[in-house]
């Protein structure tokens, strides 16, 4: 029965073109229809990031994770990569600039030059909708993204060979990730945090002198530092387990609750590492000088709830900010912290730790990625006028060799020691039995002595600092003699 009709189930081709008909008939469909987008929304968000000369526009765009191919118009792409580019190099931007810096890359004409240009520019007259903008262009965009991971998926349904559980689970895996990945506001003030640990405590028990930065409460410290100054890159090292977040934690606890006087500084805290939760109950435990086992076990006295909850109610009022995103990169870091400092001016930036940070682009060795953090580090401390302190790991040369750690034992790239202003390694001497039989670099009960080597200072000395770690209270205090 040679004209007996093909059914369309039947999976047979037709024509000799090896495609079943409704496979060709849905590509038909999808390429003659114009993709979602939405032109003018797209003028509109460039012209507010020109109007705004790349600040606060710009800063929302990098938050949400706003990528040139959230732009239809190729033209729109290469003047929003441009714009990024210039974001994160610190430089100005206004129309002279972006076409300037497009005419070195060669693309002055494929955006349409500077009538092009200005024409964007002319679509608004204030960015106060940039926000309403940037919403439209990216519902399009997961429109556009949906189109094309329907259509992929469709082609891999025609040619799927493997199981059909792991191949449907691949492809909602696929469509998931469409929302995913957006940055939110993600630091959020110690009161929240210090909600949850309190929370966490409770669950446990029952089942000086002005000067031109920050001073870090430390005497000795002080006295060769003078504090830590703006726009000074900071850098705090140590092997694992030293100490250098409680070090740093209470950098913060100082800068942001003083004692002796001086007024208080805004901090923002960077923990890639620990959650923002348990660096609250560290402050509280550390402030309070309480001992966490002691919580732990719920056997804590009426003196140690009272010490808690007063050291709750300082920490509650601090000028203090905890990120705790998992997964950021140098851009996310400077956006979030111009954020936070056009709300509250800060004082100080700690950010733990650099190895941490993600690398803006993967595919470059790992090395590359760390000197492109540390100048975006060195950068942000620059662009915002603050001292960053910043944690970083040790290799394991000084241990190998029996020796004190020095500048070259920085982990995986020397930019770190160019970029920083200031390089303190923390140094636990090694422990071995003297003529007394007491073992170096302890002392008795819960205190133990650590160096404190100031490996690199641009304007003052260096040297060793002695301080004293407690470790029932991960808290390290001036080095008593």
């Amino acid at each position: 029965m040679p004209n007996e009709p093909i059914p369309p189930d039947s999976g047979m081709r037709r024509g000799g073109r090896g495609m079943a008909p409704g496979r060709q008939a849905a590509e038909g469909d999808v390429s003659l229809r114009v993709q979602p987008h939405n032109t003018e929304a797209e003028e509109g968000l460039l012209a507010a990031c020109l109007i705004d000369g790349g600040r606060e526009v710009l800063t929302d765009c990098v938050e949400s994770k706003m990528h040139p191919e959230y732009f239809y118009k190729a033209s729109h792409q290469e003047i929003f990569r441009a714009l990024i580019e210039l974001y994160g190099s610190g430089e100005p931007i206004d129309e002279i600039l972006l076409l300037d810096y497009l005419r070195k890359k060669g693309l002055e004409e494929e955006v349409g030059g500077i009538s092009a240009i200005y024409a964007i520019q002319g679509r608004i007259e204030t960015p106060a909708h940039a926000r309403y903008f940037a919403k439209i262009v990216h519902e399009k965009y997961l429109l556009r993204r949906l189109i094309r991971t329907s259509r992929e998926a469709m082609e891999a349904c025609y040619e799927q060979q493997e199981d059909i559980s792991h191949f449907i689970e691949k492809i909602e895996q696929d469509i998931h990730m469409i929302s995913t990945g957006r940055v939110t506001e993600s630091a959020i003030p110690i009161k929240e945090s210090l909600k949850l640990a309190s929370s966490n405590i409770n669950a446990l028990l029952n089942g000086k002198d002005e000067v031109d930065g920050v001073l870090t409460g430390f005497r000795d410290l002080d006295g060769m530092t003078y504090g830590f100054h703006p726009g000074q890159m900071v850098v705090l090292a140590a092997r694992p387990s030293v100490g250098k977040t409680s070090l740093a934690m209470n950098f913060a606890e100082h800068a942001a609750l003083p004692d002796g006087g001086h007024k208080k500084s805004g901090v923002l805290v960077f923990s890639l590492e620990m959650t923002a939760a348990d660096l609250a109950m560290r402050l509280i435990c550390s402030r309070a000088r309480v001992d966490m086992k002691r919580i732990r076990d719920r056997v804590v006295s009426k003196q140690d709830s009272s010490d808690m909850a007063e050291a709750i109610n300082e920490l509650n009022e601090a000028p203090l900010w905890i990120d705790d995103s998992s997964s950021s990169s140098i851009l996310d870091l400077r956006a979030k912290a111009r954020r936070v400092d056009t709300k509250n001016r800060l004082g100080l930036i700690v950010i733990d730790y650099l190895q941490l940070v993600r690398g803006t682009d993967p595919r470059v060795p790992r090395e590359q990625q760390i000197a492109e953090i540390s100048r975006g580090v060195k950068g942000m401390a620059k662009e915002l006028g603050v001292p960053v302190v910043v944690l970083s790991q040790l290799n394991r040369e000084s241990e190998r060799e029996n020796r004190d750690p020095r500048l070259s034992d920085l982990r995986e790239s020397g930019s770190i020691e160019q970029d920083a202003d200031v390089v303190m390694i923390l140094h636990r001497p090694k422990r071995r039995d003297d003529d007394d039989g007491i073992h170096e670099g302890t002392s008795p009960g819960d205190t133990e002595a650590i160096k404190l080597i100031i490996a690199k200072q641009r304007n003052g000395p260096i040297g060793e600092v002695d301080l004293t770690f407690v470790r029932r209270y991960t808290r390290y205090e001036n080095f008593k003699r």
